[in-house]
């Protein structure tokens, strides 16, 4: 099919709004493996598209989540190294006071009736055949932008109010950047931090051949697969290391531990396909590709592409006027300091601005711009170390709830069967009791670790810095289902903690009973 990128605006969306009889696509055309959270947003000729929820923590539009990209490779540490990143989302939840924000992610590769519904001049593809359900390739990266530019246009004029809002403005489609599509490639928030860095996302069952397509005859024998027919990441998202290979919205740079190379080349091309052997198969698989070749625009008959939705930065002159309040905060975290304690970024900013000197006057404006930058990779650190330790509190209490209710079994064992025991039972009640004072003094033992946790929060955290993480840590826990478990318990121990940081008085016995009558999921 030509694709002719030559239409004005206008003439697209005449073209795309006019459907010749549109036939309504199954769901198996679009999504055929539904989650009860899918977003699906119309598309021309009466079609669909599904998407994904990615949710980042934190809310504030100036904040950010660091994370780790890439993989340690000795030999492709110039294209693949790991390097630190950041991520933010583009929608807040309405109604909803979250810690987090979100952005959209396309559930399936875009598959060949969507490519069609978005290129097509007279009419509609018929949604009959099973060959429409496969990925489109052979695309170029110009064709890709001006899909999504198309989509854009007819999302604006008939599906507005369907878009997500962001300060009241709608978002728009695009291919992904390369951290919102690794992010989202090895499981966002749904699993652990750990898990995150491993070569590829949690596969429970059944291994690589049940959740990506790859080379040979056990998996995709050469072809390309229809969208959803394997099982999806942690995040519900199919395909996302396999089948196709998925083109980037940025170009490529090369990797210089730990930053990237000035130079900018192609487009970056991310995930492996199906001719790429399973041994071969990693999240961060990266690789350069050219915008132009002698036939013209490069294609590709393994890549294809995935939208994500997101919103613009600035979105009204009240959001600028908070993202400026913000950013002047930047480096400059007072909390936890005496309100005597001088403030030494304003202090040096004060001072920059006395001095005469224009020269002294700019090295001292620099100097201070680094300091800030400093403080805020401590201040980074510092916040994921404290959502650590309410981890590890969390942990704890569940810890002190299963050892202790354990001691009471023992103990009522013990006083029902030797209380009134005869010499006959004395033996076996010896054993008994000192399993139970073993019992007893291992759980004094984690009782003092339990409390030595808010010792040490104490000492080195205000209760203020420790209070703003902890929505933040209990939202995390809500994103990942296998630990949502752990949500009471840590509301329990913070419970315990900000009682603590504040008089510095333990209580163990009331802590141990508190931790005892959880209900996990409550």
């Amino acid at each position: 099919m030509n694709y002719k990128s030559s239409l004005s605006a206008g003439m697209l969306l005449a073209v795309l709004c006019a459907v010749s009889q549109a036939e309504p696509w199954p769901p198996q055309m679009y999504n055929p493996k539904p989650l009860e959270d899918d977003v699906i947003l119309p598309m021309p000729c009466d079609g669909f598209m599904a998407f994904r929820k990615v949710t980042v923590p934190f809310a504030e539009p100036l904040k950010d989540y660091p994370i780790e990209i890439g993989q340690e490779s000795p030999e492709w540490g110039y294209i693949e190294q790991s390097r630190p990143a950041f991520i933010a989302g583009s929608f807040t939840e309405e109604g909803k006071s979250a810690q987090q924000r979100y952005y959209l992610i396309a559930k399936y590769e875009l598959n060949q009736i969507q490519y069609q519904a978005l290129s097509q001049e007279t009419d509609c593809p018929k949604p009959t055949s099973k060959i429409l359900r496969t990925p489109q390739t052979n695309i170029s990266w110009f064709e890709a932008i001006a899909l999504g530019n198309r989509y854009n246009l007819w999302l604006h004029q008939h599906a507005l109010e369907q878009i997500p809002h962001e300060d009241k403005v709608p978002g728009f489609v695009r291919l992904p950047t390369e951290i919102e599509w690794e992010f989202a490639a090895r499981g966002g928030q749904k699993i652990s931090t750990a898990e995150f860095r491993d070569i590829t996302y949690p596969m429970p069952s059944e291994g690589l051949s049940g959740y990506e397509w790859f080379a040979g005859s056990k998996s995709a024998s050469g072809k390309l697969q229809a969208i959803g027919l394997l099982k999806p990441n942690p995040l519900g998202l199919h395909d996302m290391l396999g089948n196709a290979a998925e083109m980037m919205f940025e170009p490529f740079h090369l990797n210089k531990i730990n930053r990237l190379h000035g130079q900018a080349g192609g487009f970056i091309v991310r995930g492996d396909n199906y001719l790429v052997s399973d041994t071969e198969f990693r999240t961060a698989a990266r690789k350069e590709v050219p915008y132009y070749d002698q036939q013209g625009e490069h294609r590709n008959q393994t890549i294809g592409m995935r939208l994500v939705m997101v919103a613009p930065a600035l979105t009204s002159r009240d959001r600028m006027a908070a993202i400026d309040q913000s950013w002047q905060k930047l480096g400059t975290d007072q909390s936890g300091k005496d309100a005597d304690q001088p403030d030494t970024v304003q202090g040096l900013s004060t001072l920059t601005t006395s001095v005469k000197d224009k020269e002294l006057q700019k090295k001292l404006r620099t100097l201070e711009q680094q300091l800030r930058a400093s403080n805020q990779e401590n201040e980074n650190a510092r916040d994921e170390a404290i959502r650590a330790n309410l981890n590890l509190g969390a942990f704890l209490c569940t810890k002190l709830k299963d050892d202790g209710l354990f001691v009471d079994l023992l103990q009522k064992n013990y006083s029902i069967n030797c209380e009134q025991a005869d010499e006959n039972d004395a033996k076996i009640c010896q054993t008994r009791k000192a399993r139970l004072d073993d019992q007893q003094d291992r759980l004094q033992k984690l009782g003092n670790y339990y409390a030595s946790t808010m010792a040490s929060a104490r000492r080195v955290y205000s209760l203020q810095q420790v209070e703003q993480q902890v929505p933040i840590q209990e939202q995390m826990l809500h994103e990942d289902q296998r630990v949502q478990g752990l949500v009471p318990y840590l509301q329990t121990y913070w419970a315990h903690a900000h009682s603590y940081l504040k008089t510095e008085k333990r209580d163990p016995d009331r802590w141990l009973k508190d931790c005892k009558a959880v209900q996990s999921g409550s």
